[in-house]
């Protein structure tokens, strides 16, 4: 395998170039279910590559891969097997560098996701670990303990080294057949590494370099916040995931501070490319802690989800608005904005049922009680959409909702592949529900998404909502994003923002250059501002009042 021609180049970077990252609109794509190309019912890097016309013409500024590295799929390819090639099922490296080309043919950035927390229980250096005895080198890059016995610390271990339990359910720790037990804070199939050894550090500092190479500009950072842990012993207690995280750093599994020291290593490596690379952490933390991780000195940018997390409530907008911006500027970086996910409740459903609802247990009862109300649930992601990409930082969109799709709470509990199904004892269905392939077409086996059925089956009703049933359809999800995004480079200017109303169900604030944005979280009509109408969420027209659970976008006063 010959590596492509480093994508360093000699001449300098323009300022624009360094700083695209900035105010981008970033699309996130999960590969195996966004297109197939060759019907084997699985995404794939081709296929993606045949529909990078759909993203250049929606308007966003950059693509974000997630996991497409050979895996076993224990969790969705976040079980990384080899991080220097492709799942064969996806593609080839020949594949991948004909993305890259094709992507930034169209004007688009390339951004992949990094795994590091963790590696696949099929990964060469785990595969070595389990062969070799207790004590060895290969056990080193991980983190092996012997167990406790039923009093405390005894030769049995027939008890885990500590309480630790895992994302997905169960303790966290799995016992191998010599007695001793290795950690794992997400799937027992995803062992974590010890990031203290030197070997585990230069080795992702060669997977960085390989894939900077092939093109890549910039990188998303899984689980950033858990690679540094405290595992002196004996281990302390966190039974609670990462529930209440202390502001001073002292948690013994997540945001320590000596995780800065590995992101200063790796800020060295992207400043070695011209522009440099940029990266964005998937960062828990105490909120006045993740600025850390937007030093220009780390990463560049940290997730914010507080927006993913708040009702649609103008008072929590406006709190969790100025906050994100506050926080930004003390490092100089610039804030990112998420509504939905692969992770998560689609937005349009969430905005849907009661804000008291706990979206886990209702995808048990298959999405019936309460019942979604679809329609208001729309309206209302058309709403916080149009607000979130008025907003100076980046945006990050998850595939699907520029067609407004709602997330499938009703899927066979049979066909499920989230590992949260099996290893929470069935109690919760996980995360399928989001990553239901893409509808392309008003028709055929998997409606566009390949040739025959998809991974996840489609609902009926993505049928009206496929990408070919609302292009050019007036007051369509889709073409409502394709206008934000078009105006959005039109009227983006310095990254300044003024409120100029943030009380009551209103929210009112203005961009450079007279770009207002009013928001109406409200059931009620509400005064329409003065201004030259240029973008409404709404789907039919508006002319005199605000409707309710609507965004608008005006640039300068009317005519008398």
């Amino acid at each position: 395998m010959s590596a492509p021609t480093p994508a360093t180049t000699t001449s300098a970077a323009t300022a624009a170039d360094r700083d695209w990252w900035r105010q981008a609109v970033v699309y996130q794509v999960y590969p195996r279910s966004f297109a197939d190309s060759d019907g084997s019912g699985l995404g794939d890097l081709p296929g993606l590559t045949a529909r990078v016309d759909h993203l250049a013409d929606l308007g966003v500024d950059a693509l974000w891969l997630s996991p497409f590295y050979p895996s076993p799929m224990a969790d969705g390819g976040y079980d990384v097997s080899d991080y220097r090639d492709v799942h064969p099922q996806l593609g080839t490296l020949t594949d991948f560098d004909a993305l890259v080309a094709a992507a930034h043919g169209r004007g688009l950035k390339v951004i992949v996701d990094i795994v590091p927390n963790h590696t696949s229980d099929e990964h060469p250096w785990f595969v070595e670990a389990l062969a070799s005895p207790p004590g060895s080198p290969a056990r080193d890059r991980y983190i092996f303990r012997d167990g406790i016995g039923t009093d405390g610390p005894g030769h049995d271990g027939t008890h885990p080294p500590s309480d630790w339990v895992a994302h997905f359910g169960g303790p966290a720790w799995t016992q191998v057949p010599d007695g001793q037990w290795y950690c794992h804070l997400f799937a027992p199939q995803q062992p974590d590494l010890d990031w203290r050894h030197p070997e585990v550090r230069a080795d992702f500092l060669t997977t960085l370099r390989f894939w900077a190479d092939r093109g890549v500009d910039g990188y998303r950072v899984d689980v950033a916040h858990a690679l540094a842990k405290d595992l002196s012993e004996p281990l302390r207690s966190k039974p609670d995931l990462e529930d209440d995280l202390p502001v001073d750093g002292s948690d013994p599994l997540y945001d320590r501070d000596d995780v800065h020291q590995i992101y200063r290593e790796w800020r060295e490596v992207f400043n070695t490319y011209d522009p440099p690379r940029t990266a964005v952490a998937e960062a828990v933390s105490h909120p006045a802690r993740r600025a850390l991780y937007a030093r220009p000195s780390e990463l560049g940018q940290a997730f914010n989800f507080d927006l993913l997390k708040a009702d649609f409530d103008a008072a929590q907008f406006a709190e969790v608005i100025t906050f994100c911006l506050r926080e930004a500027a003390k490092t100089g970086s610039s804030s990112t904005w998420v509504l939905s996910n692969h992770d998560v409740v689609r937005h349009p459903t969430r905005y849907g049922l009661p804000a008291d609802v706990d979206t886990r247990a209702w995808l048990m009862s298959e999405g019936a009680d309460p019942v979604a109300d679809e329609a208001r649930g729309l309206r209302r992601a058309r709403a916080a959409t149009a607000l979130m990409l008025a907003l100076p930082g980046s945006s990050y969109l998850y595939q699907g909702e520029e067609l407004g799709l709602p997330e499938v709470a009703d899927l066979p509990t049979e066909l499920l592949q989230d590992p949260t199904w099996e290893n929470s004892g069935h109690t919760e269905k996980g995360r399928d529900g989001c990553r239901v392939p893409l509808p392309w077409t008003a028709e055929g086996p998997s409606l566009g998404f390949g040739s025959g059925p998809g991974w996840l089956p489609q609902p009926a009703g993505f049928a009206a909502l496929s990408a070919q049933a609302q292009t050019g359809a007036a007051g369509s999800t889709l073409e409502l994003y394709r206008s934000a995004l078009r105006l959005r480079r039109q009227l983006q200017g310095e990254e300044t923002f003024t409120w100029v109303s943030s009380d009551g169900p209103v929210l009112h604030f203005e961009r450079p250059g007279g770009w207002h944005c009013v928001t109406n979280f409200g059931s009620d009509p509400a005064p329409l501002p003065e201004g030259q109408l240029v973008l409404s969420s709404a789907v039919g027209p508006v002319v005199d009042q605000l409707p309710g659970e609507t965004t608008v976008w005006f640039t300068r006063p009317r005519p008398a």
